[in-house]
């Protein structure tokens, strides 16, 4: 990329508002195959607090015909047209602007704006899609009523939604027809959507807590209606969680999903009709897993949960983005914990956080949950915006306690209904209700990075008195060398040898919320606290149901983390000891293969997990969950420098032999679960098969003729989705050449088996492209040529390229950087193709400089490769320049 090219970095200390509202926008699509023709009326109003009187409306890949200003039709001369924006100069006072463009979907690649996504037209405008359509003021503080007519070949497309409701529609010569659509509720042009295609429908209806009857009505491909059922279930759960919860009510007499298989994103909450990606909304017991059943459940409650969290009250600027997302995120997963198990949903959270979130803030693209800079939107759809935002706000519920947290809610949306707001905004409400200062909190929002919570403890038998020191310590991002302290809320209990001991603070001014639990307020780099009556040294129970998202550092012995996991009854604390223990042993493991090849494990870990298996009275979830152990990727996250092939194969070491010691005991588990009952995606019943599929997994590991029985029959026999994945997964990966010929049967089965569910199909890709043996890359350059592998889908491309580099860490980074050369090669076919998707798959060299010499070069080279396109996008520019700054 030239200098001259670079793009412009868009700060948040620049905000200005606009000069201009659009208080009205009416268009008229009208679609053809070769091209769409998009007439655009705007009623401007002035912004009388802006002293601007020229309009500069944004636009991309637009083919201006016309412009009409007040009824007069403008010349070339009277405005500027730039490839990125229409100007019009001296427009103070009120105007009527009409636009006319032409736009090509069906050749837009990006998908963003509007394309063709196989049978339909579809679109998707958040962040900055919507300028890709017709010029606008493109920015979420402009808010505008929508009134939207679609014309099309009624034959091609006899469906034509868009948003709000329905109230026109006819036909017109020459077997075309048209639709018309108003939505009542000022929203940005982000939130902006149309479908055309043709598709069928699912109904349903809800009635609200006021009495009014909602139509639901789910649009899909034909052969795709029998996978509809889920994610209506979950979409009316949604809306009457969200009344007996926040006492919010949808305010439209209808609520579309349609399902589309190319899309960038998982879902998109446009007003009134969500836009879905396939995977997040298409569901049945042959074909879904139980963890997709979860994820649909949980993404379409996500998305109806944005009508007030993101719709009704919007975000003033997109460096405002966690304030609709991270409190959305709070709220879906607070759903998701009601209608399943509250325990193993925030288990799961928890462990995404620590595995990916965390690696994020100690890279190159770390930022805060309110960044103040950015060159392209798109980069900041993270996980610090959407999981850490979520933790913060629940840290606010912590703090606050549920009364207070949804009085402050209530504020909130009675306040800034149809607004753009701030995050500050957002915070005030929850300050005015609770009388509390959040001066200190809003760091969580203004600075990156994790913060490290070292605790040391001291007992003194004499005094009964237990003394914890607490020590906050936050590394340097890009953005900032030096952390304030933070505000953190540590919740604790204390554990002695029969169970939760009475927590009484010697400083009468610190009160526990419950007599065996308190939740401390650490502000200082350093504090301090003593607690008395106590007659045995406890064991802290720390951090209970992840309080704060921070690294613990606290040295357990043995003993205490077996305390933890036998008698704790906070989940969290159980599972975190358990994968504490596991990462005690295989870092013990990674010193001991540099002499012995194949070291004993510590049979204090083999009991460990033992007593788990023999828990009857735990929940099956969290005992799997216990029972799997950390990933290589967040194994590397512990040490600055990244040991690939020691992480790897003291994993590895460690799984066998516990699969090997606890042959016995696996198989009666996995026994026991077993069911002949109807499939159901009850907590119950995901519980069993979460159980026993992790069971399943250690005896494939073991492999003996007994264990490799159980596989084949299991694979053979499967009545759902979630056994036969987790078979064909374990038979696939398995080291046991004595699989070989079955392995290659397996493969062909079940593709055969389900070519034409391309869902399933792309489990297919990305089993292969996991598989820890050498020849990974190599099968998934063959299966990019594959009939089933489409480069221009984002759901093929991340089953298959992103499966591999992100989750295949000891082939993607051979030694000879063939995997970094394969992603270069990808990201550069994508750069101009769709750069989102591009810009996302370079995650995996971000921390080159973690690796060893050689890796870290070779990953380096690859990157400026890339960094001297001449074309280089915003979105991988961006990226590309923070990984390689010095």
């Amino acid at each position: 990329m030239k200098d001259n090219d670079v793009p412009v970095k868009i700060y948040l200390k620049d905000y200005r508002a606009p000069s201009h509202w659009i208080r009205k926008t009416s268009l008229d699509f009208q679609i053809f195959d070769e091209y769409t023709l998009v007439d655009a009326v705007l009623v401007l109003e002035k912004n009388t607090d802006s002293a601007e009187t020229d309009l500069h409306l944004d636009g991309q890949q637009l083919e201006l015909e016309k412009v009409v200003l007040d009824g007069v039709e403008l010349g070339i001369g009277d405005y500027r047209l730039t490839d990125t924006q229409l100007m019009l100069s001296g427009l103070d006072g009120n105007h009527v602007l009409a636009l006319r463009t032409r736009i090509y979907p069906q050749n837009n690649t990006s998908l963003e704006g509007l394309y063709k996504s196989r049978l339909m037209f579809c679109t998707q405008c958040e962040a900055e899609g919507f300028r890709k359509i017709t010029y606008f003021l493109d920015r979420p503080d402009v808010m505008s009523e929508f009134t939207t007519r679609i014309s099309a070949d009624k034959e091609k497309y006899p469906v034509l939604l868009s948003n709000g409701n329905k109230i026109e529609s006819g036909e017109e010569t020459n077997g075309r027809h048209w639709a018309s659509w108003h939505d009542p509720h000022v929203k940005p042009c982000y939130l902006f959507a149309l479908v055309a295609g043709d598709l069928k429908h699912l109904d349903d209806t809800f009635v609200t807590a006021s009495g009014r009857e909602v139509l639901i009505r789910i649009f899909v491909e034909e052969k795709d209606l029998d996978k509809c059922d889920h994610a209506i279930c979950s979409l009316k759960n949604a809306m009457r969680w969200d009344e007996e919860t926040y006492d919010r009510e949808y305010d439209l007499d209808i609520f579309m999903i349609v399902a589309v298989d190319d899309f960038n994103m998982g879902a998109m909450e446009n007003k009134g009709l969500n836009i879905f990606n396939t995977s997040c909304v298409l569901a049945n017991p042959f074909t879904t897993t139980d963890a997709e059943f979860q994820r649909v459940e949980g993404v379409v409650a996500h998305e109806y949960f944005h009508n007030w969290s993101g719709n009704r009250v919007t975000c003033r600027d997109w460096f405002q983005l966690s304030l609709k997302e991270g409190f959305t995120v709070f709220r879906d997963s607070e759903f998701s914990a009601d209608m399943g198990s509250r325990t193993v949903k925030r288990v799961e959270d928890v462990s995404l956080l620590r595995s990916l979130q965390f690696s994020e803030d100690a890279g190159p693209m770390a930022h805060p949950v309110r960044p103040d800079a950015f060159i392209e939107i798109s980069n900041f759809y993270t996980l610090t915006i959407y999981e850490k935002g979520a933790e913060v706000v629940r840290m606010i519920h912590t703090l606050l306690g549920p009364e207070l947290f949804r009085q402050g809610t209530d504020l909130y949306f009675e306040r800034h209904d149809g607004s753009a707001v701030t995050i500050e905004d957002f915070i005030s409400c929850m300050a005015e209700v609770s009388g509390r200062d959040f001066d200190q909190f809003m760091l969580w929002y203004r600075q990156a990075g994790t913060p490290e919570l070292a605790v040391s403890t001291d007992y003194c038998a004499e005094s009964n008195l237990y003394t914890m020191s607490f020590k906050q310590y936050c590394r340097p991002t890009p953005e900032c060398k030096h952390k304030k302290d933070f505000l953190i809320p540590v919740k604790l209990s204390l554990l002695g040898e029969n169970g939760k001991l009475p927590v009484v603070p010697v400083d009468s001014t610190v009160s526990p919320n419950v007599n065996d639990e308190i939740v401390l307020e650490l502000q200082h780099e350093e504090q301090t606290y003593v607690f008395k009556d106590l007659h045995e040294r406890p064991v802290p129970s720390l951090l209970r149901g992840f309080s704060a998202p921070v690294k613990l550092k606290y040295n357990y012995s043995d003993a205490d983390l077996l305390r933890v996991i036998r008698s704790d009854d906070d989940g969290y604390c159980r599972w975190d000891a358990s994968q504490q223990f596991a990462i005690r042993e295989i870092q013990r493991v990674m010193k001991c293969l540099v002499n012995e090849p194949s070291p004993k494990i510590s049979q204090a870990l083999v009991d460990a997990y033992s007593l788990l298996l023999h828990d009857e009275k735990l929940d099956k979830a969290m005992v799997a969950l216990m029972l799997t152990l950390p990933s290589e990727k967040y194994l590397g996250e512990l040490n600055m420098a990244i040991d690939v092939e020691s992480i790897h194969y003291a994993r590895q070491c460690v799984e066998r032999k516990l699969a090997v010691a606890l042959k016995q005991d696996l198989i009666k588990v996995y026994k026991n679960c077993l069911s002949n009952e109807p499939y159901s995606v009850d907590a119950g019943a995901i519980a069993k098969r979460s159980l026993k599929n992790r069971a399943l997994h250690y005896l494939a590991i073991e492999g003996s003729d007994e264990s490799l029985q159980i596989l084949k029959d299991q694979y053979e026999n499967a009545s759902n989705m979630t056994d036969e994945l987790a078979a064909f997964r374990a038979i696939v990966h398995s080291t046991k050449h004595v699989l070989n010929d079955y392995k290659l049967q397996a493969l062909e089965r079940f593709y055969q088996k389900w070519k034409h569910e391309p869902l399933v199909v792309n489990h297919w890709l990305s089993v292969q492209a996991t598989t820890p043996l050498p020849q990974a890359l190599d099968n998934v350059i063959k299966l990019m040529d594959h009939e089933s592998f489409d480069f221009k889908n984002p759901n093929k491309l991340r089953s298959l390229v992103g499966a591999f580099c992100n989750a295949n860490v000891i082939n993607f980074h051979v030694a000879s950087g063939r995997g970094y050369q394969f992603l270069a090669d990808q990201v550069i076919a994508l750069n101009e193709m769709n750069p989102q998707i591009a810009s996302r798959m370079l995650t995996p060299l971000t921390k080159w400089q973690r690796y060893d010499d050689k890796r870290a070069d070779l990953m380096k080279r690859v990157l400026e490769d890339i960094a001297a396109l001449e074309n280089l996008s915003k979105d991988v520019y961006e990226v590309i320049s923070k990984t390689l700054a010095k």
